[in-house]
C-alpha cells in the first residue's frame, strides 16, 4: 500500500476530526442517501474514505451491513471503537480496490478518498474500484469538490487550473488542542467532468445536485455550491447464452 499525503494529517487530529463543522451533518447526509439511493436493510454497502467511520456507524445504527475502508489506520482504528454491529473497518488504500461484485451500494462522502488525489489518473482509479465493487444495478453517491465554487469563492487558496487542483495552507488542531500548519490538495470539477469520468467507467449517471455538508438535496448543479452530489449506477451486459448444440 503507498503512503498518500493525507495520512500524517490524520495521524495529527485524530477523534479531533469529528469537532470541524463539516462533520456535523451526518444524520441528514444518511438520510438523503438511503432515501434516493433506495436503501434497505440487509442490502451491504462500501464507504469509500470513510475516514473515522460516521456515515458508516449511522448506516449500521440502523440495521445496514457496511464496510468501510480508509488510507488512515489512525482513522480506522477510532472507526471500530464502539461501531454498531454490522459495521467493519479496514486500512486499505482507495486507489487499488480489489472488490468484484460485492456490494449493492457505494458511498464516497465529504471527499473521503474521491478529490484527495493529485496525481493524474488516480481519481479514475477510485472510480474504477468502485465500479467494480458494485453488483449489476449497484448504486453510488459520491460528493465531489464544485471547481466553479473554487475558483470563485476560494479567497487564500491557489488553483491550478491545469489540474483542477486546489492547494490551500491551513492549520489543523489534535485531541489536545495542539495546531499544525499543513498543506491540503482538493481535485475539484465540474458536472460535465464528472459525467464522463464516471460514464467511462460504466455508471449511469442519476443526477448531479449542488449540496453542502449538512444539507444534501435536489438543488440543481449551480457555481454557487461547495460540493456537488453524484448518483448513478452500473448497469452490467449479460453474458451471452451459449447457443444450443443441434
Amino acid at each position: 500500500m503507498t503512503g498518500h499525503w493525507f495520512e500524517p494529517l490524520a495521524e495529527h487530529m485524530g477523534s479531533a476530526y469529528d469537532r470541524y463543522a463539516h462533520t456535523k451533518g451526518t444524520v441528514q447526509e444518511v438520510n438523503h442517501v438511503i432515501e434516493v439511493l433506495g436503501i434497505q436493510s440487509g442490502d451491504q454497502v462500501l464507504d469509500v474514505g470513510c475516514g473515522t467511520g460516521r456515515h458508516a456507524h449511522e448506516l449500521a445504527r440502523r440495521g445496514i451491513g457496511v464496510h468501510g475502508i480508509d488510507i488512515s489506520q489512525r482513522f480506522v482504528e477510532i472507526a471500530r471503537l464502539n461501531a454498531p454491529h454490522g459495521a467493519t473497518f479496514e486500512r486499505r488504500d482507495a486507489r487499488t480496490l480489489d472488490f468484484h461484485e460485492e456490494f449493492d451500494v457505494v458511498i464516497c462522502l465529504c471527499q473521503g478518498a474521491f478529490g484527495m488525489m493529485t496525481a493524474d489518473g488516480d481519481d479514475a482509479a477510485v472510480v474504477a474500484g468502485m465500479s467494480s465493487a458494485l453488483r449489476s444495478g449497484g448504486r453510488l453517491a459520491l460528493s465531489a469538490f464544485n471547481a466553479y465554487f473554487a475558483v470563485k469563492y476560494h479567497r487564500g487558496a491557489e488553483f491550478d487550473a491545469a489540474t483542477g487542483v486546489s492547494h490551500e495552507r491551513t492549520e489543523i488542531r489534535s485531541e489536545s488542542g495542539e495546531q499544525k500548519g499543513v498543506d491540503l490538495w482538493t481535485g475539484c470539477y465540474t458536472p460535465r467532468e464528472l459525467r464522463l469520468l464516471l460514464a467511462a467507467h460504466g455508471f449511469a449517471i442519476d443526477s448531479i445536485s449542488s449540496v453542502e455538508p449538512g444539507s444534501y438535496g435536489w438543488d440543481p448543479a449551480s457555481v454557487e455550491s461547495p460540493e456537488y452530489l453524484v448518483l448513478a449506477r452500473v448497469e452490467r451486459a449479460s453474458a451471452p447464452e451459449h447457443p444450443l448444440a443441434p
